[in-house]
């Protein structure tokens, strides 16, 4: 496919897991907090990138629930580096008209870091641009569990019925359900695996993977997994017409 012709076929949702920050600091000699530092640059140029093409919607695996089992220290540091970010960059936001959101139980945060949290998602809450969602302390399988516990509220509030429980009913209770299916996974770092990364929103998701860290993601390799996933048959389960596919697609 001609590569002029992407364009048309552009993802309308990208979550990417961010991996690779410790690692690229270690090949450098440094320490891990400056990776998850060149980390943040990165993350500029996605969000950037993101805008420039026009994407309704872009997710960012920044800190899961697993990731607590890291030495405090580092921890702590991450913390501190959330806080720096979210105080630096609301005027972006605001600038280029994108809704920030935090996915995740955010409640295990300190207050200054909540309060951050709270204070960049209402003030970009109407922005109407690209939507940046920023998974912290998210698990995939906390996901759907604190959807089950909103239903089974529900069902003990008489307000649902066991049996109008179906997967449209979850559904709604799921991180993000009101945007666009997320289209494309995008994993940085030689990793093969999902960690617990949006296990209900990806099930029909396209993946992605590359061997470069993730202080070294950059437009080229963004636009190269674009090129992978206009090259793809998306049947959802359907058959395709091989013919329409070569029309619409090559």
């Amino acid at each position: 496919m001609k590569k002029s012709r992407i364009l048309s076929k552009l993802p309308r949702h990208v979550a990417i897991i961010m991996d690779g920050n410790g690692r690229w600091a270690k090949n450098k000699g440094k320490l891990r907090i400056l990776g998850h530092q060149a980390g943040v640059k990165s993350v500029h140029r996605a969000v950037n990138f993101a805008i420039n093409h026009r994407l309704d919607a872009l997710t960012l695996y920044a800190f899961s629930s697993e990731n607590w089992n890291r030495p405090i220290q580092e921890v702590s540091a991450l913390m501190t580096l959330f806080i720096r970010v979210l105080e630096n960059e609301v005027e972006f936001l605001q600038n280029h008209n994108i809704r920030f959101r935090v996915i995740g139980d955010i409640h295990r945060f300190d207050n200054r870091l909540q309060e951050c949290i709270r204070y960049s998602e209402d003030v970009t809450q109407n922005n109407d641009g690209l939507t940046l969602n920023i998974a912290a302390n998210y698990g995939g399988r906390w996901d759907i569990i604190q959807a089950v516990r909103s239903i089974a509220i529900q069902v003990k509030q008489g307000i649902l019925h066991p049996d109008q429980i179906d997967e449209n009913t979850l559904r709604q209770f799921i991180c993000m359900n009101e945007l666009a299916p997320v289209d494309l996974v995008i994993r940085t770092g030689g990793e093969h695996r999902i960690s617990n990364f949006l296990l209900w929103q990806i099930a029909y998701s396209e993946l992605f993977f590359t061997d470069v860290l993730w202080p070294d993601f950059n437009d080229i390799i963004f636009r190269d997994a674009l090129y992978a996933f206009a090259r793809r048959k998306r049947n959802f389960g359907r058959t395709v017409n091989p013919s329409n596919y070569e029309e619409n697609f090559c």
